[in-house]
């Protein structure tokens, strides 16, 4: 074992130096604004999927008494048919990584959404219902992985965190818009085939991932995709080189399996990856988000206009994040984005504590809220998209599958988690919840000074070459 990583290290530092440090991918090479059209419409087909993500998310709780009502169904069967997305969510994410292997990432973005929604729409009782919310949340597990995962591959290297931050854009958007459209329409009326019909519509005028083809030996293919992607006057020679040249280093390591992740050469991109999905789901943010008018009430302020601030400013600052991704850089965004989340959880914790204490009972409530709509604004200007940027960026392409499943049920995992345990955790003690958050974020802050890297302006052969060196130096 020893001696293959050697030979790894050997092959992965003598990659040639003008393709790693050259003009690179999206560097130039002729290409212009305008010949980079066919990037933008890929990325717009790929999170309409995030989309469909956040309607999916934003379905159940304005349609609650709708359903309820003309199903006929038990406090307990509703709740089921809430739940049982989030365990769609987590076998789509086990699957999906291997699937994509095998078939690309074009083709999994859509089918199973579509098969849920149908099913939810066409229910008469309990089990069809729960069968399509299965089966969409199948689909929202499948689109949290595979929607980063198409972005980073198309995207040039001075693009990619302004396109990727999209996908937690178009998520909160969905959420937010599928709350609003929910209290006045049918829940039969399926708004949530509408961004799959535009996913499934415009899967016919995108290429696949570039780096999928080279992987799979479809040259022509990946060379045709590239210089589509690129702009027909963009030189991709150098580009097209490097990928070409990393994935062949890579052909002779043994196909990665589950247990194989956990291999040396492997282990700081999946511990970088899975750590920052650890932080960002329990550092609170599902119980914020699934119980905010809880809390708002709790505080003694007003749930409507708490809930519509809330959503408003969630979309206006994750659009303010994705527009600076590419200038301010990874990790200081997520750094800032921790330390906001910490702040926003302290002076929650001093305004409850108040409340408890019966202290300054006319200001605490105002405290509540400030402290709630900072943490709000901290997690989307970074924390809510930063993480799944960085895990489409630094797994080699040969593990992708498999660690960014592995990610990605990780991801699903904690949010569940947090969810579940929200409620539990603020019948103990209201400001020991948030104390208990911000001592989480205050890991993430020094989780992220001392191990994750700063990706910005580098191509993926870059990074992953770049923390192959770490290790070996480490060593």
């Amino acid at each position: 074992m020893a001696i293959r990583e050697d030979v790894e290290n050997v092959v992965q530092e003598n990659i040639r130096e003008p393709l790693i440090s050259g003009t690179g991918e999206g560097s130039g090479h002729g290409s212009s604004k305008e010949d980079q059209w066919m990037v933008y419409l890929s990325t717009f087909v790929a999170v309409c999927g995030s989309y469909e993500f956040g309607c999916c998310v934003g379905y159940s709780s304005p349609t609650q008494s709708a359903i309820t009502e003309d199903l006929s169904l038990s406090v307990s069967e509703y709740s089921v048919f809430g739940f049982i997305l989030t365990f769609g969510a987590m076998i789509g994410v086990i699957t999906i990584g291997p699937i994509t292997d095998f078939v690309g990432l074009k083709g999994p973005l859509t089918a199973f959404s579509v098969v849920g929604w149908l099913a939810i729409y066409f229910a008469e009782g309990a089990w069809a219902l729960d069968i399509g919310r299965l089966a969409t949340g199948y689909g929202m597990g499948a689109f949290s992985y595979v929607v980063p995962v198409f972005i980073s591959e198309i995207a040039p290297k001075n693009l990619r965190g302004r396109l990727s931050a999209l996908n937690q854009l178009m998520i909160v958007s969905g959420i937010s818009v599928s709350f609003i459209i929910g209290i006045v329409v049918s829940w039969r009326a399926l708004i949530g085939l509408i961004p799959c019909a535009v996913t499934l519509f415009g899967l016919f005028f995108i290429p696949e991932s570039p780096r999928w083809l080279a992987k799979t030996g479809r040259h022509k293919d990946f060379e045709v995709a590239l210089q589509k992607l690129r702009g027909k006057n963009a030189d991709v020679s150098l580009e097209a080189a490097e990928i070409q040249e990393y994935i062949a280093t890579l052909d002779g390591l043994p196909k990665a399996k589950l247990l194989g992740l956990f291999q040396r050469r492997y282990l700081p991109s999946v511990l970088i990856a899975v750590g920052l999905m650890v932080f960002q789901e329990l550092g609170g943010i599902n119980g914020v988000c699934f119980y905010v008018g809880d809390i708002f009430e709790q505080a003694g302020f007003s749930s409507t206009i708490g809930t519509i601030t809330y959503a408003i400013l969630q979309v206006v600052v994750t659009g303010i994040g994705a527009s600076i991704m590419d200038k301010a850089g990874r990790k200081p965004l997520i750094l800032t984005s921790a330390s906001g989340l910490l702040l926003g959880c302290v002076v929650t914790a001093i305004a409850f504590f108040l409340t408890a204490q019966e202290l300054a009972l006319n200001g605490a409530p105002v405290l509540a809220v400030t402290g709630i709509l900072i943490f709000v604004c901290a997690f989307s200007i970074g924390m809510g998209a930063v993480p799944w940027l960085i895990m489409s960026e630094i797994f080699p392409i040969n593990i992708k599958g498999q660690a960014g499943s592995l990610a990605t049920l990780v991801n699903w995992f904690g949010a569940w988690l947090c969810s579940y345990s929200f409620n539990f955790l603020m019948s103990w003690s209201t400001y020991g919840t948030f104390i208990l958050y911000a001592a989480i974020n205050a890991l993430a802050i020094v989780f992220v000074i001392f191990f994750v890297p700063e990706t910005k302006g580098k191509t993926l052969e870059q990074i992953q070459t770049a923390i192959s060196k770490e290790r070996s130096e480490e060593r």
